[in-house]
């Protein structure tokens, strides 16, 4: 795991904090199935996986809206109008990850840092109750002492709150932490909370290129960090 030691002065983080969807999981055609059956029984054309993998990242809340606004911006949307279809979604989206799958690496590394009594944790804007039986769902559910999710804290990332958090929780510090994800959320809260960060190459960053966002590593697959 030497690019894992070349972040972190040479040893291996004690804790890595990982995001999940687009990440860990892709999510988005179960996302895209439970946001096109909101759509139609609203009345509305559906978006499909391409659209709905442009508009992931900000939480359940946001996706909604992007949905309803038909784009990332999403202002002349009401509140009332916002609500109402959040409520629906989640109801469906609560039956619907069956396409859910792990990317390549993922278990692998997981079991590596495992082996090595690396602390794990999993830190998303999907609302908290989804997690943990995803991560059962894909065979993870064993691995992550902490999770927090977009509702389990008043702020979302980017806001690093849940990084230091967890930091918190386990008693380590940023220059032993380190940060997985996919977005350009991911890479702000990391970059706030003074956490080095590495992010995937083929996650949901609202289509524009992750290197952009400079982390300190960029990577198309978690078992380059092997």
């Amino acid at each position: 795991m030497k690019p894992l030691r070349e972040l972190c002065g040479g040893e291996l983080p004690r804790l890595v904090m990982f995001d999940l969807d687009g990440t860990l999981i892709d999510s988005v055609p179960d996302l895209a199935a439970a946001v096109d059956r909101m759509l139609v029984e609203l009345g509305r054309a559906p978006a499909g996986v391409d659209q709905v993998r442009e508009w992931v990242g900000n939480g359940a809340r946001v996706l909604v809206r992007r949905a309803l606004a038909g784009g990332l911006d999403h202002a002349a949307v009401s509140d009332a109008e916002a609500d109402a279809a959040l409520a629906r979604f989640l109801e469906i989206y609560a039956d619907c990850h069956e396409l859910t799958a792990l990317y390549p690496g993922v278990h692998e590394l997981l079991e590596a840092l495992s082996t090595a009594a690396v602390e794990l944790a999993v830190v998303t804007n999907k609302p908290e109750r989804f997690v943990a039986p995803l991560l059962e769902q894909v065979g993870l559910g064993g691995y992550f002492r902490w999770i927090i999710g977009g509702d389990t804290l008043p702020q979302q990332k980017p806001d690093p709150a849940a990084l230091l958090q967890v930091m918190r929780l386990a008693d380590i510090t940023a220059a032993q932490s380190l940060f997985i994800g996919d977005s350009r959320n991911d890479v702000l809260a990391a970059h706030a909370a003074g956490v080095p960060c590495v992010a995937v190459s083929y996650g949901y960053n609202h289509g524009r290129p992750i290197a952009e966002e400079k982390p300190n590593l960029v990577v198309d697959s978690l078992a380059e960090l092997l």
